[in-house]
């Protein structure tokens, strides 16, 4: 099994050893061309959401992209990624352009800047204790009827899935918990 992970800005490899570790063989997504048939679904990373859609614009890959991820693509937003397959964003750049994929809102830097990233343990979907690393994080402040809600911490949802898509407001490929990957694969990919 190959999954992408986009490699144009931000944590990718991160995501990348987290998928080696699980046995998958990360493809680095940095152009058009790297959107092969042969891929089971595709990683977009924590990183500047403003900086990733503009990029991926540039690049030719927003609609591609997009369709893919509209036609059942699997695919993991972490963080930045959480904002770009957002169908609304609270407080968006004048510049910010996104996918708008997932039917969900979300606010930027929801919990400030820099000084404001913090490590929390919740549940996340059947798992308990997962480990999570927050990094001037967004939170999903309203989810459609058809979006699962994963997991909350202090109130606010920090993960979710609708249909083919996995979002979180945390980094997961920071800690060396397996677990929310494992979920993608299993729960997203394999089901595909």
């Amino acid at each position: 099994m190959k999954i992408g992970v986009l490699a144009v800005q931000g944590a990718f490899i991160e995501h990348a050893k987290m998928l080696t570790d699980l046995g998958v063989e990360p493809v680095e997504i940095r152009q058009l061309n790297d959107l092969t048939e042969d891929l089971s679904g595709i990683i977009l990373p924590g990183g500047e959401s403003t900086v990733m859609g503009k990029l991926l614009g540039e690049l030719g890959m927003q609609e591609p992209l997009k369709k893919k991820i509209q036609e059942g693509f699997p695919v993991f937003g972490t963080c930045a990624g959480l904002i770009l397959l957002a169908d609304q964003i609270e407080n968006p750049t004048k510049k910010q352009s996104n996918l708008k994929t997932m039917h969900i809102t979300v606010r930027r830097n929801a919990y400030g800047r820099q000084l404001g990233s913090f490590y929390a343990t919740a549940d996340f979907a059947d798992e308990k204790d997962v480990p999570m690393t927050f990094i001037r994080a967004p939170y999903i402040s309203q989810a459609a009827d058809g979006v699962e809600i994963l997991s909350q911490v202090d109130g606010k949802i920090v993960a979710a899935r609708e249909g083919n898509q996995l979002v979180t407001a945390f980094h997961p490929e920071l800690t060396d918990d397996l677990r929310v990957h494992q979920y993608f694969l299993e729960n997203i990919v394999r089901k595909a």
